[in-house]
């Protein structure tokens, strides 16, 4: 019993986690001496680990022995093994052990189904699901809400009693955007969280690391197995000046993703610091990390200051407020005379409002040119629809501003001239807008409030005012505007501003309105200028929780069943993948080429595919349909080189697995820029297939496909991708040598023409080991064997 009880006080010591052994909770509370503040209301148990990472970081300091970024700090002091991991940015793969893993309702169903696959009873860390991806926005909150109930119900159940059988907390549909929910409840300086969502660095306004990862990665970290990051390098912002009038923190990260473009951030933190962010709100600090994202960014970061902490305690958290101010100092500030691999300046005092877009969210244009970039370039100049809050955009201080503008405008007897929707981020702020009367505003000005969900934002938009493939114009204060992403209809043309702008422009219906500078004329035929917006930062009155959204898991989830129906279309228990052969890779057939822009979406649509995320064969279907094949020009239209025929891609893909066709995918820069969704590598590795050559890769995609046990492979020289036709037959020599920093070798046969090329890959010993056994889960039953 002795040797049982320090082994448990040992293990809980390492691994600063959550405590299932009930021995080991006795000393639990011994490794946190320094606070007994619970990381959350819903983890009584769970204390702050300051005291744990000031110990590690003064280990990393010893070694390192300079100046350290926040990020850094941060980072490092949730290392595995401090005093050996080998440290240096842009190199070293970081062994690292988050705090917790949060989990959107269509990204948790793959990692959940993974979870179980894997054997264990119980995650090892805080962990949650939030409902928030499958609910179409369509008439109006409540109506949406109750029809996607019914829609999900089969979904919705799987996940509640997954999470009560495995000791996650649940929070049901109708709570809210995961990242608000987070940013409201579970974020506090200095944390290290990885979610299963590309915009989980939206805590960062809360001085938390945290990263978007695939669901692979998500079930490592509940499988209480370290966590792998290339060590990110650290890109500096320094902010002077100060936010006023229409400029809003939305424009600093225009701004950004104007100078670093959609890959700039790839492989980096972006850490702001300077004098300019103490006018920043910390939901507004939110907003800018959210949208880091969309410059390929590993994660966002702001150091801890009173916006913060006034923030921690508006939301109840007063006790981590007055912890982190503790510890201000040591861990949750930049060193003096720290050095960044680049560093970049912005001006706040001279910022202009930015609305950028279409089709990409780093084509930036300050609002005094948008209107003549728009005309221009052809842009429709009419605005359709307007569009509020989402995950970057609902704070409350972003809904009073935008009812300042909305009331301002009335008062001259105008409303929005065009359809004007509101998505609440959280139950918590529908409930304290409607309170103090924002809502009641917005239905006077024209506005339909949707659900507590992501809704437009990702596709869940059951669009009717235009048909498909009519060229129009909306405006969003959303993050991402990809062609097709909010509507399926690639004719769209979405721009992204701030909630601000948009209300502005929804008045004028016209891109080319500044509300800078440009008059308006009221009902009384007199014209008028409008207001800068004005809002509270935090609610007087203090929030108002609205309806009780969560569930918390039971003590013991054993006798808790999970059904999956094996007739089920949207839930499908995984198969293993198999095993590499041992056997080098030879004339694989090109199973598309892609020309342009590959994100996500186009390798695995969202939208009406989402119902889908729980099923794999089923979700499979939507391969590449968005993707540009260069042979034709055509979306989802590709030569199937067994047959001779055309057909679409999963339908040519599903061909060429019953012929036991190995293939490959050929793609340009940044290819898998965007969502995380790991559908994107699972589909062609269901589907035969092998390697994903590109010119370059984002990062969760490239790691997503590396858990699958697809090669993702990059051209040593770039202009070897015109080398590959989608005839050509493509093979790679002498695998059984792979090892890291070593080339492949990829030979290319066009006809009688026989060319051989080198390819690079980012795999470590540890990542050749998953393609080895077919899949990271693969390995993961090998080594627990």
């Amino acid at each position: 019993m002795a040797a049982r009880l320090m082994n448990a006080q040992a293990q809980v010591c390492k691994l600063g986690k959550h405590v299932v052994d009930p021995m080991a909770r006795q000393f639990h509370a011994s490794c946190y001496t320094a606070s007994k503040v619970a990381l959350s209301k819903f983890d009584s148990d769970v204390y702050l680990p300051y005291d744990k990472l000031t110990k590690r970081l003064d280990v990393v300091r010893s070694r390192l022995n300079r100046p350290l970024t926040l990020s850094e700090k941060v980072l490092y002091s949730h290392l595995d093994d401090p005093a050996n991991q080998d440290i240096e940015r842009g190199t070293s793969y970081l062994r690292l052990r988050p705090d917790r893993v949060a989990m959107q309702d269509a990204t948790a169903q793959m990692a959940l189904l993974q979870f179980i696959s894997s054997g264990l009873k119980k995650v090892a860390v805080p962990s949650t699901v939030h409902c928030d991806h499958l609910i179409e926005a369509q008439i109006g909150g409540v109506k949406d809400l109750a029809r996607a109930k019914d829609l999900n119900r089969e979904v919705y159940d799987f996940l509640a009693t997954t999470c009560a059988k495995y000791g996650l907390g649940f929070w049901k549909p109708g709570s809210g955007i995961i990242h608000q929910i987070i940013l409201e409840n579970y974020a506090f300086p200095g944390l290290l969280m990885i979610g299963t969502d590309s915009h989980t660095p939206n805590g960062g306004g809360l001085g938390g690391l945290c990263i978007g990862v695939g669901g692979a990665d998500a079930v490592d970290v509940m499988a209480d197995i370290p966590w792998e990051l290339k060590c990110p390098k650290v890109i500096g912002v320094n902010l002077t000046g100060k936010i006023t009038g229409w400029t809003s923190p939305k424009d600093v990260i225009l701004k950004v993703a104007d100078i670093l473009t959609v890959k700039g951030g790839t492989g980096a933190i972006i850490e702001y610091h300077g004098e300019g962010v103490d006018s920043i709100s910390c939901t507004g600090m939110a907003t800018i990390c959210n949208m880091g994202a969309e410059i390929g960014a590993t994660t966002s970061l702001f150091p801890f200051n009173q916006r913060m902490a006034d923030y921690l305690k508006s939301t109840g958290r007063s006790g981590i407020a007055d912890e982190a101010k503790k510890y201000q100092a040591k861990v949750l500030t930049a060193d003096k005379n720290c050095e960044y691999d680049e560093l970049i300046e912005i001006n706040l005092d001279t910022l202009e409002p930015h609305v950028n877009g279409p089709f990409t969210p780093d084509l930036a244009h300050p609002i005094s040119k948008l209107g003549e970039n728009s005309k221009k370039n052809g842009y429709p100049m009419d605005i359709k629809v307007g569009l509020i809050g989402s995950c970057t955009n609902s704070s409350y201080e972003d809904m009073g501003r935008c009812a300042s503008i909305a009331k301002d405008a009335m008062s001259h007897g105008l409303k929005s001239k065009i359809p004007f929707n509101v998505t609440p981020g959280s139950e918590q702020i529908r409930a304290t807008i409607e309170r103090d009367g924002f809502s009641e505003v917005f239905d006077k000005f024209g506005g339909t409030v949707l659900a507590n969900a992501c809704g437009p934002c990702i596709g869940q938009w059951d669009r009717q005012d235009v048909k498909k493939g009519d060229k129009n114009t909306i405006v969003t204060s959303y993050n991402r505007n990809f062609t097709g992403r909010n509507d399926a209809n690639p004719a769209t043309h979405c721009f992204v501003t701030s909630p601000e702008m948009v209300t502005a422009l929804s008045i004028a219906g016209r891109l080319d309105f500044n509300p800078l500078k440009d008059e308006l004329t009221g009902a009384d035929g007199k014209k008028f200028k409008l207001k800068a917006p004005f809002g509270d930062e935090l609610p007087s009155r203090g929030f108002d929780p609205g309806q009780d959204t969560y569930t918390a898991p039971p003590p013991v989830g054993d006798s808790v069943a999970i059904a999956v129906d094996p007739k089920s279309q949207r839930l499908q228990l995984l198969q293993p993948f198999d095993k590499w052969s041992g056997q080098d890779l030879t004339d694989m057939t090109v199973l598309i080429k892609v020309k342009g822009k590959c994100t996500t979406d186009h390798i695995s649509a969202a939208g009406p595919w989402l119902k889908y995320r729980g099923h794999l064969d089923n979700i499979s279907n939507n391969l590449f349909i968005g993707a540009t094949n260069i042979e034709n020009n055509e979306m989802n239209k590709i030569k199937n080189q067994r047959t001779g025929k055309w057909g679409n891609v999963p339908e040519v893909a599903r061909d060429y697995k019953a012929n036991n066709i190995k293939w490959v995918a050929i793609g340009d820069d940044n290819y898998g820029e965007g969502s995380s969704r790991e559908h994107a590598a699972l589909e062609p590795r269901h589907l035969g297939g092998r390697a994903i050559i590109v010119k370059s890769f984002a990062r969760i995609h490239e790691t997503n496909l590396k858990k699958q046990g697809l090669l993702p492979l990059t051209f040593a020289n770039a202009a070897d991708y015109d080398k590959i036709q989608p005839t050509s037959k493509i093979s790679l020599l002498n695998l059984s040598s792979l090892a890291p920093g070593k080339p492949v070798d990829c030979e290319i046969k066009n006809g009688d023409k026989v060319e051989r090329i080198k390819l690079n890959h980012t795999l470590n010993d540890l990542q050749i080991g998953w393609f080895k056994a077919g899949s990271a889960l693969n390995r993961m039953k090998e080594l627990a064997q």
